[in-house]
């Protein structure tokens, strides 16, 4: 009787390795995937029933098709397999958390420093304020699956009623505005702020980007770390924040100074930023508005534009909303039960995303339609369908490097 997952092809390949997911193996070719596998040094030194490629394969699948039990997922990849005579065997969930804790979470962790890139190009509508890719920063949390591992790891939040019912990762992400795409992305335990993670993701940036962000994300310490990698920048502080009119300038915006904190009081060592305050008349909401950023000539950036802009960031909530609650599932728990699969598993789900925005920004550029007009839950379902209809050989061990998308 043939073991688990070693069916023969009649050509003498493992049917396990002919596992092709149609948008997935699209946006992260096997040849590709064979790199950073070897790059990462978890390549088989022995055959096994589940090679790392396929589980990298499998992990993406699963965050696809998030809350199905393992088996179905590996079901689902592979339907369609075989020459009509056979079928694959589908392996246990046993075998399968075996090979995902052999595979760990850095070929996840450098496939999406690979591919995970801003997507727009200058035709892409919605995507530039004047020349600058409008990106943005936020935070959010996930809920884990209720393990003394994930509890000890990442903590759970406090509730009026004592203890959140999960423990919970955080995760900040960096989002190009116009497309969805995440394009960086850091996770921790709760203990870790926000502002904490911002900071690493900031190598991410550069010049040519403006970087929106909620005053939640404001400090001096971290506006200098932002502003150095020569990114312009666009972040609301709180209406407390000490702001002295240094001058005011023709727009209504006024120039103003920021300071360390062992300088605040004494002035020294001043930065100028310039602060544009607004109030949404149109909706009857007084609340005052105030936005500081490193624009610091109005003709550049006229006032009244940039409090217009500051209204794309609520994409960022979009797009994490979209990883929340559409892909993932609202109030659904990520399986993994040890913090090495909570990483490896958020970013399957920052992959996945990823790939159906492509798709998405590709099809707005073929229709010349901002991409906003398109429906990510419908784009979503279609890219579930094509999974089980597209099985395909895929040899497994490739040559070619094939990143689909090259910076």
């Amino acid at each position: 009787m043939a073991r688990v997952g070693q069916v023969k092809s009649p050509a003498g390949e493992r049917l396990s390795d002919r596992i092709a997911i149609g948008v997935l193996t699209r946006a992260f070719p096997p040849g590709l995937v064979d790199e950073v596998i070897a790059e990462t040094g978890r390549g088989e030194k022995r055959s096994r029933l589940l090679p790392a490629r396929v589980v990298v394969y499998f992990v993406l699948a699963m965050c696809l098709f998030f809350g199905q039990g393992y088996e179905e997922v590996a079901r689902l990849l592979g339907e369609g397999l075989g020459d009509g005579r056979r079928s694959w065997r589908v392996p246990t969930t046993a075998a399968i958390g075996r090979a995902r804790r052999r595979l760990g979470v850095e070929p996840l962790k450098v496939l999406f420093a690979r591919v995970c890139h801003p997507l727009a190009v200058p035709e892409t509508a919605g995507a530039w304020y004047r020349s600058r890719r409008v990106v943005a920063v936020d935070g959010t949390t996930l809920d884990l699956a209720d393990t003394e591992a994930n509890d000890a790891f990442f903590g759970r939040p406090g509730t009026g009623r004592g203890r959140g019912a999960f423990p919970q990762v955080r995760v900040v992400g960096l989002a190009e505005c116009g497309t969805h795409a995440v394009f960086g992305a850091e996770m921790g335990p709760l203990s870790v702020s926000e502002q904490t993670l911002s900071r690493r993701l900031f190598a991410h940036l550069g010049a040519g980007m403006l970087l929106l962000a909620d005053r939640g994300f404001y400090g001096f310490e971290l506006w200098q770390h932002a502003r150095a990698t020569g990114a312009d920048l666009l972040w609301r502080v709180r209406k407390s924040a000490n702001l002295p009119v240094v001058r005011v300038l023709p727009d209504g915006s006024y120039l103003s100074t920021v300071h360390a904190e062992p300088d605040r009081r004494s002035r020294r060592n001043p930065v100028t930023v310039r602060v544009v305050e607004y109030t949404l008349a149109r909706t009857g909401d007084a609340t005052v508005y105030r936005l500081i950023t490193t624009i610091l000539d109005p003709q550049e950036a006229p006032a009244a534009e940039l409090a217009a802009l500051y209204a794309q960031r609520w994409e960022i909530e979009s797009t994490l909303d979209e990883i929340k609650t559409h892909q993932r599932g609202p109030r659904l728990v990520l399986r993994s039960k040890y913090p090495w699969g909570v990483e490896q598993e958020v970013y399957g789900l920052l992959l996945v995303h990823h790939a159906i925005r492509h798709l998405m920004h590709q099809a707005a550029l073929h229709d010349d339609v901002d991409v906003d007009r398109l429906s990510f839950t419908r784009s979503l379902r279609v890219v579930r369908r094509q999974v089980p209809a597209q099985a395909a050989l895929s040899p497994r061990h490739t040559q070619q490097s094939a990143d689909p998308h090259p910076r």
